[in-house]
């Protein structure tokens, strides 16, 4: 079997984009520029850590079809490993249609999870779980995911959450996670805590290793030796957010991993996500290792 350092579970999609002057309400306006690229949160972050030089894999799910053709292409063009990815007959894959406006790089996203059934239990490569360093989740496929945590904590690994969104399903995997990054809607939401320091607080009673905020482009807060340690965002001009969360994810597992060191770590994955941002596309901007390291010397 192939050795693999970082191996993310969760969902994968084909997007559709389009850059626009403005995103209208009830109105029309011409497209500025278009293209179609693999998405999704895990598979996203799958390809940050591929270009940033780790041995990478994805399980996920897909259907037969013709998206489902291309989201697998899309991974494999990037050296990462397919192999353990689960194909539906007669299913639709999952398809996402953004829009961004150019001023600004944010975007809209109407999105649909294809008719497929999610990654079961006992779907989940067990041995290639055990061969991985990191394992990265997103919270979808919630069966696959729970296995692939579990398993990978009893084997010593390092599991990641990108918490997006609060599902129920989630409250079941986070003590098997050791990095723990949440949306501020996932902080608030789950805390009942408004202010966020509060909520981080809150959320770091979970026991994981690592608990962070990110928080757009107002950067990212995490907890330190019990206290919160904030990261300010790039001061950049965005022209496409969409799948900054998602890098940022992969680049802060990656560069824990590396170091186990926070800080270094916030800032890593800052860089990555600002990068990012500066092309249009969730994937087209993400960069190798060798363009982060000569961001963050311009920078220092």
């Amino acid at each position: 079997m192939e050795n693999i350092d970082f191996l993310a579970v969760g969902y994968c999609s084909n997007d559709y984009l389009a850059v626009l002057p403005e995103i209208p309400l009830d109105g029309k306006v011409q497209i500025l520029e278009q293209m179609v690229q693999g998405g999704g949160p895990a598979a996203t972050a799958a390809v940050a850590a591929a270009r940033l030089g780790m041995k990478t894999g994805f399980i996920g799910v897909t259907g037969d079809d013709e998206h489902g053709t291309r989201i697998r292409r899309d991974l494999e063009q990037e050296g990462i490993c397919t192999s353990a990815m689960k194909i539906r007959a007669n299913c639709a894959s999952a398809i996402a249609y953004c829009w961004i406006e150019q001023s600004t790089g944010k975007r809209s996203i109407a999105w649909s999870r294809g008719d497929f059934a999610e990654l079961k239990e006992d779907e989940v490569d067990l041995e290639m779980i055990r061969q991985a360093d990191v394992i990265h989740l997103d919270g979808h496929n919630p069966a696959g995911a729970l296995a692939a945590a579990k398993e990978g904590r009893r084997n010593g690994i390092m599991v990641s959450l990108d918490a997006g969104t609060l599902r129920p399903e989630i409250r079941e995997l986070m003590p098997y996670v050791t990095i723990l990054i949440v949306s501020e809607d996932f902080a608030r939401r789950y805390t009942g805590e408004n202010d966020l320091e509060k909520a981080l607080l809150k959320l770091g009673e979970n026991g994981s290793e690592v608990t962070g905020i990110t928080m757009g482009c107002k950067g990212s807060m995490m907890l330190e030796n019990g206290k919160a340690v904030y990261c300010p965002a790039f001061k950049i001009r965005a022209v496409d957010t969409t799948g900054a969360g998602d890098v940022y994810h992969g680049a802060f597992a990656v560069r824990y991993f590396e170091t186990r060191d926070i800080r270094v770590s916030m800032r890593f994955a800052s860089a990555v996500s600002a990068l990012k941002c500066l092309k249009p596309g969730g994937r087209t901007g993400i960069p190798t290792r060798a363009e982060v390291d000569a961001f963050l010397t311009k920078q220092s």
